[in-house]
């Protein structure tokens, strides 16, 4: 986002007023001795003064441009680079759709799905192992969703109704709620190694505290296990 400086530019008419001064002094009144240039000073000081009173300096709001995000460097992995690449022109276009498409409830499924994708990528930079998690989402359901959200976008703009537009409008509106619960799931199956980290740690964690003594009745109480022993309720 851009922000914005103030700067105070100060008012050029005492400048003139004293210029004024002198040029009225020279084509009215005497000014070949040193006291008529003496009286010239003394009046154009007085006048530069008062209009420097008088007259208001100017606050000057400019716009100072947002940098530039840096520039990723290639990661050395190809495949992360195209992900990382594809990922910044989907989620641009994303952006364009949304600011193209006035129906506000496809707009905001838009908004959704840039959220979620943004997190996907996120995760899969975080963690390149996950490449092969998302190969399907990124070669064929994300740019298929945006080849879709496109011809809802010319469809749209085309100002016209007909058999074919709206029913293939309609059809659009109507799997969007679909795409954007596939896209929130393919995120979610991101963490599943993660959860089950946590999951063990936890245990591991309940099993010290309780073997140290430290657990408390009220945690041994309510600590329940799953039949495989995985999932665990942890209240300290």
């Amino acid at each position: 986002m851009a922000s914005t400086e103030k700067k105070v530019r100060k008012s050029a008419a005492p400048l003139y007023g004293a210029a004024a001064v002198w040029v009225v002094w020279a084509l009215v009144l005497d000014l070949y001795r040193w006291n008529h240039f003496a009286m010239a000073a003394l009046v154009s000081t007085g006048v530069f003064l008062l209009l420097r009173a008088v007259c208001r300096d100017e606050v000057v709001e400019t716009e100072i441009p947002a940098p530039p995000p840096p520039e990723e460097k290639p990661t050395g992995n190809a495949e992360l680079d195209k992900m990382i690449d594809d990922g910044k022109k989907a989620i641009s276009e994303m952006k364009r759709l949304d600011d193209a498409i006035e129906d506000e409830k496809i707009s905001r499924d838009i908004r959704r799905l840039e959220t979620v994708c943004q997190g996907i990528f996120d995760q899969v930079k975080a963690d390149p192992s996950k490449l092969p998690q998302i190969r399907r989402f990124m070669d064929y359901y994300l740019p298929t969703t945006l080849k879709i959200l496109n011809a809802y976008d010319r469809m749209d703009a085309a100002g016209v109704s007909g058999e074919n537009i709206t029913g293939t409008k309609e059809r659009v509106e109507n799997i969007m709620g679909t795409i954007v619960s596939a896209f929130e799931k393919q995120l979610d199956s991101l963490f599943g190694t993660d959860a089950l980290d946590i999951s063990t740690d936890i245990s591991v964690l309940e099993t010290m505290l309780s073997r140290e003594g430290l657990a408390g009745e009220k945690m041994e109480a309510e600590t329940t296990k799953n039949a495989d022993g995985t999932d665990l309720k942890l209240e300290l």
